[in-house]
């Protein structure tokens, strides 16, 4: 039997209730996952809606070294003038392999750290990244679509794509999987095919 994997979801205050549930509750579900809260300096933050979260982790590279992907979570807060600098710990994720998603203003993250140079990208509309961050490595192959991208175990999406999301980061995350993740975004789909 394959080891469970970890993921470790990055949420800093203000962050979107709506971006993660998918997936948190799919990977240990569905998976057998183990998910790790992380925040910077391992202190309690609210949500978007008031929701209290008490992280596990902060988020330095050094206390990270087990997890298998990490999923930035989106906040108004990535988009300030003093965002939490979490590069070390989503390069050092993806150089030993590791899946590295970024949801709406999560995405900013993996720009900064230059995760989207030479790799296809999404976020929440042409030109929003510029307009929260200025020019950025990979700005030439952003993809304007209403669902999640993945290239190079580099997963993206706007923060009205959960569901594609969940399903494009645990394809990355768990190749052996993929019938099962298939049947999942399905019934995700589900909800849209009949509006």
């Amino acid at each position: 039997m394959a080891a469970k994997k970890t993921i470790g979801l990055v949420f800093i205050e203000g962050y979107a209730d709506w971006e993660f549930g998918f997936l948190s509750a799919s990977a240990v579900e569905y998976f057998g996952a183990r998910i790790i809260s992380l925040a910077p300096g391992k202190k309690p933050i609210t949500s978007i809606g008031g929701l209290l979260l008490t992280p596990e982790r902060g988020v330095s590279g050094d206390e990270n070294t087990d997890l298998d992907a990490i999923a930035v979570i989106g906040s108004e807060n990535w988009f300030s003038d003093t965002p939490p600098d979490i590069a070390p710990l989503i390069l050092s994720v993806h150089a030993r392999g590791g899946t590295v998603g970024g949801i709406c203003a999560g995405t900013l993250a993996l720009a900064r750290a230059g995760l989207f140079a030479g790799r296809a990208h999404t976020s929440n509309g042409a030109g929003w990244i510029q307009a929260k961050i200025g020019d950025y490595d990979g700005a030439d192959r952003y993809r304007d679509v209403p669902f999640a991208i993945s290239d190079g175990h580099v997963v993206s999406a706007s923060g009205t794509a959960p569901g594609t999301f969940t399903a494009a980061f645990l394809e990355t995350l768990l190749p052996d999987k993929v019938d099962s993740i298939a049947e999942m975004r399905a019934l995700f789909a589900r909800e849209y095919g009949s509006v």
